[in-house]
């Protein structure tokens, strides 16, 4: 694929800093809200917070995710960079993909966490797994480092 014309480029660019930055916010919202779940000693916070969780996983965490891969291979694609040059764009992907497959994986935990959150009475402690909070802290850390990454495009080529 050619190079994208510098206007075009930009608005690929501007796209894929949106769609990431977006993701990051989301699983930082995601990770306050964890903290709020395992802490909070009020027991209808912390059913709100679990049944929240997943439709916000569906609307905001999936479809920023898939934005940023999708706006993330036409940067690499249409620019010089390319998917396969240098190694930071191939870990910046392998993380993506990654923290996607992930993602849509625990979707089915949010759903259960959900459905014990929205039950009329919930067993006592049912909803204190940190399991939610490590999730995030991990999501956290791999969109960080893909953002330093990308800020810091570390020296090394892939063999062509």
């Amino acid at each position: 694929m050619s190079p994208m014309a510098p206007p075009l480029r930009k608005l690929a660019l501007t796209a894929h800093v949106t769609a990431s930055v977006g993701w990051l916010g989301a699983v930082l919202v995601f990770l306050a809200l964890a903290i709020v779940g395992l802490t909070s000693p009020d027991a209808p916070t912390v059913r709100a917070v679990f049944v929240a969780m997943e439709p916000a996983a569906w609307y905001a965490l999936v479809p920023l995710a898939g934005a940023s891969l999708l706006t993330g291979l036409v940067q690499s694609l249409g620019t010089t960079w390319g998917l396969f040059r240098h190694y930071w764009v191939l870990f910046k992907l392998l993380i993506n993909v990654g923290a996607i497959v992930v993602l849509l994986m625990y979707t089915r935990t949010l759903g259960h966490l959900a459905g014990v959150a929205a039950a009329p009475d919930p067993a006592p402690g049912s909803l204190r797994s940190p399991s939610v909070l490590i999730h995030a802290v991990l999501a956290v850390v791999l969109l960080l480092l893909a953002t330093l990454l990308t800020v810091y495009k570390p020296r090394g080529r892939l063999r062509q």
